[in-house]
């Protein structure tokens, strides 16, 4: 099992955080990943090309948003919610509440598990 966490919790920066969340796409994924729950890329669906959906969780992975676990050929991401509210209280939630005010993001969701 490979772990990708690009940043250590104290190196999660502000206008980096901000800019990564400013994306619609990526809030939604945020949204999505908000649960706590670990998600596999594919159960991740977004109207975006499968490279496009890649990039955005590359970047939200590299400003600190989320870890990515690499099982076998499966990669599973996880939303870092405990390094993000030390760091900076509050924000995560403000974000959310807003972000599903103004239903950003929404066209992010979760593709139902086969079984």
């Amino acid at each position: 099992m490979l772990d990708h966490s690009s940043l250590a919790d104290t190196e999660i920066a502000l206008p980096r955080l901000l800019g990564v969340l400013s994306d619609p796409t990526r809030l939604g994924i945020v949204r999505v990943l908000s649960d706590g729950a670990e998600r596999g890329w594919g159960q991740l669906c977004a109207p975006v090309a499968k490279s496009t959906l890649s990039h955005h969780l590359k970047m939200l992975r590299e400003a600190g948003v989320t870890q990515t676990r690499q099982e076998g050929t499966r990669c599973y991401v996880t939303l870092r919610r405990e390094a993000l509210d030390a760091r900076f209280p509050g924000l995560l939630p403000a974000l959310l509440a807003a972000a599903v005010a103004d239903n950003v993001g929404e066209h992010v969701t979760e593709r139902e598990k086969e079984m």
